[in-house]
């Protein structure tokens, strides 16, 4: 499709209205940045919230309106920003009173439920075009993967859907619905069932990470910092993702498999079998092919060692078996996932994960270290089983589908840490600075 004129862009900006339903943290972000490109932007929250809303946003450009309907009735982009729990029943309350012709999309993380929700709801003359930003409301979006997915509409509607969301400056990714839950499941899932482990483990044994001696290293501030993130964010926000998306299901109970097969193999103390297992996840993620195996490692433990929330960050680093991420590579092995090949639709904590992984399974005598420390320390033993189990009820949990019960364990995790979240959402925006410029460096390397 040609690019839109200057001319054409200024017509389009006095004509249309665009409409966020649902302004909770991603719905305010994506406001604010349309409304100061100059797009004329309505939006609003629960209808029982309204005097509070309207209070809560009076210095905004944009504006706000009781509920649902009056956005849907004048808008001619429409953005259900809303947990995916409850996209079927908001989409069948507010969608009949789209406005003739508009077009409607979602930002939920799981595009399933979404889309058979638009096709069952929706007026026939409405079009759908739904995005995602691949990451948090705390992260600039500059940069950062946005997916956008023409599902029912005219190339003039996505063309004028791609202008309106350029204001991010995000990087567009064209994929289908069934495409985008593939790739987030295989990059996201995982990842989370990790980072949620860790809080929990960490809670169970009453120890926060950065005031323990043990805890030292690059390695180990970027497991802490990404865990505390995640837990600073809403419960919802990965919920969704987890309990919505059936190929999510998966990837947390293979989690879970190779977390409780790997530590099995520790404390039987089965050396060779462990290193065996291992060496085969190494070739299959990381050798052959693969970016690690044709460029530089995209973190290391002495680039991580400043992202420290110790008061006095000490020097060096502590062996560690590194259970976490030994069963996350060994989950891509048995999925016949490689995470390289969707690095372009990857958010900022699979980088970080996936650059972290990288660095135990490539540089040289780490693996070896973690396997035996694995075998003949026992420093992290209690850890190691807090974290198994942590694994094992995450993966429970989402394979009963049951969004009270995932409320319950992060909202309890989440109260735990909840102390340290500016602090270490400071230290976690500068990381995704560092993994971004290092991804754009491979970038550069590769062309």
């Amino acid at each position: 499709m040609d690019q839109l004129t200057t001319e054409q862009i200024d017509q389009l900006k006095q004509t249309k209205t665009i409409g966020i339903i649902g302004l909770g943290d991603m719905g305010t972000l994506y406001a604010r940045r349309f409304s100061k490109a100059g797009w004329k932007v309505v939006g609003c929250d629960r209808e029982e919230l309204y005097e509070e809303t309207l209070a809560k946003f009076s210095q905004e450009k944009f504006t706000i309106l009781k509920n649902g309907h009056l956005v849907s009735r004048i808008s001619d982009f429409i953005i259900y920003s809303i947990e995916a729990a409850n996209i079927d029943k908001m989409v069948a309350l507010y969608g009949p009173s789209s406005k003739f012709g508009a077009i409607i999309g979602g930002q939920t993380s799981c595009k399933a439920p979404e889309i058979a929700a638009f096709e069952k709801y929706l007026p026939p003359d409405t079009e759908i075009i739904s995005v995602h930003s691949l990451h948090g409301p705390k992260v600039d979006p500059t940069g950062q993967p946005l997916v956008l997915i023409q599902h029912r509409a005219r190339d003039e509607s996505f063309q004028f859907v791609e202008c309106l969301m350029s204001c991010l400056q995000s990087k567009h990714v064209k994929l289908t619905a069934k495409e985008h839950d593939r790739i987030t499941a295989d990059t996201q899932a995982v990842t989370h069932a990790a980072f949620l482990s860790m809080g929990v483990a960490w809670k169970s044994t009453n120890e926060y990470p950065w005031e323990t001696p043990k805890w030292i290293g690059g390695i180990e501030n970027a497991k802490i910092n990404i865990s505390l993130r995640i837990f600073s964010n809403k419960w919802h926000v990965y919920a969704g993702l987890a309990i919505t998306n059936p190929s999510a299901h998966d990837q947390v109970l293979q989690y879970s498999k190779s977390t409780t097969e790997l530590f099995t193999l520790m404390i039987q103390g089965k050396h060779a079998e462990l290193k065996e297992r291992l060496m085969k996840v190494k070739q299959f993620v990381f050798g052959g092919n693969n970016v690690a195996s044709k460029h530089d490692l995209l973190l290391n433990d002495d680039l991580l060692q400043e992202f420290s929330l110790r008061k006095v960050p000490p020097e060096g680093r502590q062996p560690n078996s590194h259970l976490s991420l030994l069963a996350i590579a060994d989950s891509w092995y048995n999925l016949g996932i490689v995470p390289y090949d969707h690095i372009i639709c990857s958010t900022p904590l699979f980088r970080i994960f996936l650059g972290v992984t990288e660095f135990i399974f490539c540089t040289p005598n780490m693996l070896d270290e973690c396997i035996d420390v694995a075998i003949n320390d026992t420093s992290f033993r209690q850890d190691d089983l807090n974290f198994t189990i942590a694994a094992q009820t995450w993966s429970n949990i989402i394979s009963f589908g049951n969004f009270e019960l995932y409320k319950r364990e992060f909202v309890e995790t989440q109260n735990y840490f909840r102390h340290m979240f500016q602090e270490a959402n400071e230290i976690g925006n500068e990381m995704i600075h560092t993994i971004l410029e290092r991804v754009k460096q491979r970038e550069q390397e590769s062309t």
